[in-house]
């Protein structure tokens, strides 16, 4: 089935992005990121920044943009069968480097789980070599990385984050 992601949460002010691979089905249909509910991103988010957990999706990423956090994915658009990262095929790279033209503030990339740095590193290679950018490879915060319990999830994230 072909996937198009969703447009970038972002605004002048932010100076992290952090980058999903593509989303999956659920947030593909409501068009919301990381809108399964088994997914951790929004818990893992608001234990970092010490906020309350917002019941509605345009109030969670106003709580990210508030700490100048911004949300994009990796990856375009692809053909994938279900949400496993595992399954993207002929995937179409984000142009990190274009976005960043326009939002210079950004110092931070975050990405969620492998495949996102996979694919960050597949389609934007030459920001791996920029000094005034700091790019981290994060776990994911997907239910199919059960492994990773949420306490550690927040530890880890956090000191990327921060």
């Amino acid at each position: 089935m072909f996937c198009k992601g969703l447009p970038p949460s972002i605004d002048k002010d932010a100076t992290i992005l952090i980058l999903g691979s593509m989303p999956g089905v659920a947030s593909l249909h409501a068009q919301q990121y990381y809108a399964h509910p088994m997914n951790r991103f929004w818990k893992v988010m608001a234990a970092i920044l010490d906020e309350t957990l917002p019941e509605s999706y345009e109030k969670k990423k106003a709580m990210l943009l508030r700490h100048h956090i911004a949300l994009w994915d990796s990856i375009v658009e692809c053909e994938r069968e279900g949400s496993l990262d595992s399954a993207i095929r002929k995937e179409v790279g984000a142009d990190i480097e274009k976005l960043l033209v326009h939002y210079p503030k950004i110092q931070r990339i975050c990405c969620n789980g492998g495949k996102s740095f996979a694919a960050l590193k597949k389609h934007n290679k030459a920001l791996l070599k920029r000094e005034n950018l700091a790019i981290h490879a994060l776990p994911s915060t997907s239910p199919a990385n059960a492994r990773w319990r949420l306490p550690l999830l927040i530890d880890t994230w956090k000191a990327a984050l921060t």
